[in-house]
């Protein structure tokens, strides 16, 4: 079971989660991180540590946001690996509070 990146992350793209991941399996995009489900090893250090709760076991992820499993799947295969924590966007903060952001994926 991979751990899942969902709707949240996406213009906020915080990356506090990637400094305490020991396998490196996130992959950075334009607006939005995902984990590469073949590379995560399910140890849940992640999920405290995204301050927007965009990261969810893959069982547990709330049904509205089923479609970002096959996502992160998919975007894990071509976006590039990110392995160092870096600021996130200027307007991360203000759009952390803003819900209903899927049509806003850069792929």
């Amino acid at each position: 079971m991979a751990y899942i990146v969902t709707e949240s992350c996406i213009k906020c793209k915080y990356t506090d989660c990637v400094d305490v991941c020991p396998v490196d399996c996130f992959r950075e995009g334009p607006n939005m991180l995902v984990i590469d489900p073949d590379e995560c090893i399910d140890c849940t250090l992640c999920v405290a540590e995204c301050p927007v709760e965009a990261i969810f076991a893959e069982d547990d992820v709330p049904t509205a946001q089923h479609t970002f499993i096959p996502i992160n799947a998919e975007l894990a295969k071509v976006w590039k690996p990110i392995v160092a924590r870096k600021p996130g966007p200027p307007d991360a903060d203000e759009w952390a509070k803003i819900k209903d952001k899927a049509h806003l994926l850069e792929k």
